[in-house]
């Protein structure tokens, strides 16, 4: 052994003889599976949810407090964080709706074959994007009409 990569792939089978072992795949060459990124997903929106909930109670007590604090949570909404912050929001509020729909028919037994959870993952990252943009054009257009 001339390295130390190949003392790694040496090991012992069982009758002891010194053998080479395959080496697990690591993050550098493992190709995630869509329902892998789907289920870090879900996790993800619901911690989003959860934080973005505390613009949402920003902008209600500032609403009981008066004027110049709603003026000042306005402003940041308006800021392009604050519509980044609001876009990230909505869309995990979405994906986190139509993932719990997904769960929801996994729990009666359906759609849990192979076959068919890849395009439903599919299906419901292209929900939340027509359904975010939806709400996002829905709302310019009833600022710009305004």
């Amino acid at each position: 052994m001339n390295d130390i990569r190949d003392a790694l792939l040496v090991a012992r089978n069982t009758e002891a003889k010194l053998v080479r072992r395959p080496v697990s795949p690591h993050i550098g060459i493992y190709r995630w599976p869509i329902t892998m990124v789907a289920s870090i997903l879900n996790r993800a929106t619901g911690i989003a949810l959860s934080v973005g909930s505390l613009l949402l109670v920003w902008w209600l007590v500032a609403a009981a407090a008066g004027p110049q604090a709603f003026a000042r949570v306005q402003a940041f909404i308006a800021s392009p964080v604050g519509l980044l912050l609001l876009l990230g929001w909505t869309a995990s509020l979405f994906y986190h709706f139509f993932g719990g729909i997904r769960h929801l028919v996994w729990d009666t037994g359906r759609g849990l074959a192979k076959p068919s959870l890849n395009p439903m993952t599919w299906v419901i990252l292209g929900l939340t994007a027509l359904a975010t943009a939806g709400v996002w054009v829905a709302g310019y257009m009833t600022v710009v009409g305004a």
